[in-house]
């Protein structure tokens, strides 16, 4: 029994589950702020759209049964706007990311060839040993 809680303390205590558990916080309240995007501004634009109807209170009845297709409607709606914003967001991290590492790539490149200008000390020194030994045998 000790063996086992000492290896669930390595198991928990590992970098990627701590990040694992950081990522699901994250997008537990990302996904709340997307939720409220959706239901707070989109959707009444929808709404507002389609000439004040509640898309979600659409229904068919068929016998006893009520079929509720517009809030089927709905979360296609939520979906589709979801996965939209988080394209956008991917797409916008990726593009910052490229501008970055191209800065970094750009500053690499200044920084190597401010190193390629300067010779290395040891030749600088052994030319000055060059000079002075022709100078002796003139």
């Amino acid at each position: 029994m000790k063996k086992f809680f000492s290896e669930f303390k390595d198991f928990i205590s590992r970098g990627n589950v701590m990040d694992m558990a950081v990522g699901i916080i994250m997008g537990t309240a990302f996904t709340a702020i997307v939720t409220s995007l959706v239901n707070d501004l989109i959707m009444p634009l929808v709404g507002f759209l389609c000439a004040g109807v509640n898309i979600a209170n659409l229904s068919f009845t068929f016998g006893t049964a009520e079929l509720k297709y517009g809030a089927f409607l709905q979360a296609v709606i939520n979906f589709l706007i979801i996965a939209f914003v988080v394209f956008s967001m991917v797409k916008a991290m990726n593009a910052a990311r490229s501008r970055a590492e191209k800065l970094a790539g750009i500053k690499k490149a200044e920084e190597e060839k401010v190193e390629e200008e300067k010779p290395d000390p040891q030749i600088v020194l052994l030319t000055e040993i060059r000079d002075l030994l022709q100078k002796e045998e003139k």
